[in-house]
């Protein structure tokens, strides 16, 4: 066991971890915030994409051990004093899902290929989502809901 510490939405956890751990498998067990969800289990997929100092990533590809000393946001914690974060609401707006499963992935994606780039082309947007894989959607209504977010100023 190693002992990590990391700040996930804003509150410092102190854990002992298997070394072989995924940084999505403590999210989800040892921490509770199932919101960050487990699909492929190959990097393929982007449901379990976070955002760790920073960057999106997706937390099937980095050991908890890793994580130690991050800065994590999860999709638990993108909303803010009880209000949607713009890129939530947007896909809200916009029918951005069907079953949801990809959605938190989704969202968590969108919101840094957004960040800081109002202008953003569609194709820029489906270029900036290829790792991200919805099933259900067709993506029309993710493209649409995230342009209107990164119009938003999200």
């Amino acid at each position: 066991m190693q002992s990590i510490t990391l700040t996930v939405n804003g509150k410092s956890y102190t854990r002992d971890v298997e070394p072989r751990m995924l940084l999505v498998d403590f999210i989800r067990n040892a921490l509770g915030l199932t919101g960050t969800n487990i699909a492929c289990d190959t990097s393929q997929c982007g449901a379990c994409t976070i955002h760790m100092d920073g960057m999106a990533v997706k937390s099937c590809t980095v050991l908890a051990v890793q994580a130690d000393g991050a800065d994590i946001t999860t999709i638990e914690g993108l909303a803010t004093n009880g209000h949607l974060h713009p890129m939530q609401q947007a896909f809200w707006d916009q029918h951005g899902l069907q079953c949801g499963y990809c959605t938190p992935g989704m969202i968590m994606a969108a919101a840094k290929l957004v960040e800081n780039n109002p202008g953003i082309t569609e194709a820029e947007i489906r270029h900036g989502l290829e790792g991200n894989l919805c099933r259900c959607t067709g993506y029309q209504n993710i493209v649409k809901a995230v342009a209107q977010a990164a119009a938003a100023g999200s």
